[in-house]
């Protein structure tokens, strides 16, 4: 073992798509699950539960946001994700009989590879799976609010609600409620560190320069308890960067490039100037020698950063990389490959491996900060879910909860304070309006990824919600239940949510006199987004 280095490294993964299931299938839709799913998920657990067997434990925190988790769950989605699999084994048939045989049989081998894993351990449902990663302490689980919304945009009476409701739907699925949370795009504003000690929630995650660009410890925000580590960018960027990392290298398989008979993709990525067509064909050793240099580079810089920042100042440092789940195989088709060589590399260049739990708990925590607002985007601020692109879906955010929340509130204070019995009008009124402001939206339109796509999914649940409204507010009742009863076919994630649980109108936050201010969240800049 190479001499060890002072500090400890964190690995943080972030898991997360919106709500996809009986949305469309293909180009964007149910297809977009199916592949994160068989190309990140389950290789990303067979990585972590391979080193399990090994004996590795704390080995990084991942974050699974609730509205992925319940997808991951759906009887829906797990029929359709074996039929995907079966597919995808038989597109990689069809490639080797129409004359590619070496795309076709390492497509086959991969597909056939899944489809057994998939039918031992996942046919029920990811919650097991988590559960037990989780249970023998081989991953720290970061929960989030329940559909992802950019929370300082959001109402605080619902911002409180989604943060508490998706930490009570990882207790129900896995037995843990956790104690860390991937804030959705890293969004802060001042005044979320008291909503998130009084959901219990510790630890969460900002982006590097958030701290000032000084991510080389945990930080208590204001005065609260509450600490935010930020992701080393220094570190980060040699994965993934707006502009360059190991990805994009000439050896790795091409995300761009399909075989339009068969969906496949055949190519490496040779060069960044090279068009499709001219692009050179997947070789997986030579890919393979790729994976081991870029372990090699990366194990290098952790050692340097954690000595460098440690030197800075003066005592042992921590050094946060964190990415998305689905960079690893999803988009770097290799990256899972990637990350099994790390976290066994690193222990053995003498550089100690643990949790963002693990490093709160053994002291990698500084002074307090006086946090502001920040994202983890390439502006490091609100403008891709704020700014003048998406300034319609900022106004149908506003519209649609304050008309969600004010016939809640009308309705419960016409049945004299609340009804007795759960009421599925309400929750399913509620849950369509927590879909309409997922950040998803306003991210893919902001970025034009699939951005009609996005539209149309922002005003489907408004129209959901403004449907069920008209028809609360003119006392149709045999109307509401059937409304309501339609929406909830296609949008019944999180049975458990209960609209009662919402409160008061402007119920005042635990341990505070003043009432929560849902205007008060919408001070502060306009800026860009996630890279």
């Amino acid at each position: 073992m190479t001499e060890s280095v002072p500090g400890q490294f964190t690995l943080v993964l972030h898991s997360h798509l919106p709500w996809l299931a009986h949305h469309g299938r293909w180009p964007v839709g149910e297809e977009w699950l199916y592949q994160s799913w068989a190309a990140s998920y389950l290789p990303v657990v067979e990585v972590l539960r391979t080193l399990a067997a090994e004996g590795r434990s704390h080995l990084l925190s991942l974050g699974i946001t609730p509205v992925l988790a319940a997808q991951l769950d759906d009887p829906h989605c797990l029929a359709g994700m074996h039929h995907w699999l079966g597919n995808w084994q038989l597109r990689a048939d069809e490639a080797a009989m129409a004359g590619n045989r070496a795309l076709g049989g390492h497509e086959h081998r991969s597909a056939a590879a899944a489809l057994a894993d998939f039918e031992r351990t996942w046919r029920h449902g990811a919650s097991p799976v988590w559960r037990q990663l989780i249970d023998a302490g081989t991953i720290e689980l970061l929960g989030g609010p329940l559909a992802h919304p950019f929370q300082p945009l959001l109402d605080r009476r619902l911002r409180r609600f989604q943060l508490a409701e998706g930490l009570a739907d990882a207790r129900l699925r896995w037995g843990h409620t956790p104690a860390g949370i991937w804030a959705p795009e890293c969004g802060y504003t001042p005044g979320m560190e008291v909503d998130y000690a009084d959901a219990g929630v510790t630890h969460f995650m900002v982006d590097g320069p958030a701290l000032r660009g000084d991510s080389s410890l945990g930080r208590p925000v204001r005065d609260s308890d509450v600490v935010a580590f930020g992701r080393d960018l220094h570190v980060s960027y040699r994965v993934w960067s707006p502009k360059s990392g190991y990805p994009g290298q000439a050896a790795y398989r091409d995300f761009h490039h399909y075989d339009h008979a068969t969906g496949l993709k055949p190519s490496r990525v040779t060069g960044k100037s090279v068009a499709g067509p001219d692009k050179a064909p997947y070789d997986p050793d030579l890919a393979a020698t790729a994976v081991t240099r870029d372990v090699e580079d990366f194990v290098r810089t952790v050692r340097e950063r954690l000595r460098d920042e440690s030197a800075r100042i003066g005592r042992p440092a921590l050094v946060v990389a964190a990415f998305d789940t689905e960079l690893f195989g999803h988009w770097w088709h290799e990256g899972p490959q990637w990350l099994a060589q790390v976290l066994r590399a690193l222990p053995e260049a003498g550089v100690t491996v643990g949790t963002l739990t693990d490093a709160r708990a053994n002291g990698y925590v500084g002074e307090p900060v006086p946090l502001a607002d920040s994202s983890w985007g390439s502006g490091k601020d609100w403008r891709v879910w704020a700014g003048e692109q998406v300034r319609d879906l900022v106004e149908l955010n506003d519209d649609v909860v304050r008309l969600a929340l004010d016939t809640l509130d009308k309705s419960r204070e016409s049945a004299g304070g609340g009804p007795a019995l759960r009421d599925p009008v309400a929750d399913q009124l509620l849950r369509e309006a927590i879909l309409t402001v997922s950040s998803d939206w306003a991210f893919m339109v902001s970025k034009d990824s699939a951005a009609g796509y996005a539209r149309e999914r922002a005003h489907g649940h408004a129209h959901a919600v403004r449907e069920i409204a008209a028809a609360v507010g003119t006392g149709q009742v045999a109307k509401t239940r059937q409304l309501a009863a339609g929406w909830n076919a296609a949008d019944g994630l999180f049975p458990a949510l209960d609209a009662r649980r919402l409160g008061q109108r402007y119920a005042a936050p635990h341990g505070t006199d003043a009432p929560a201010d849902p205007e008060s969240a919408h001070d502060g800049p306009v800026g860009e987004g996630r890279v």
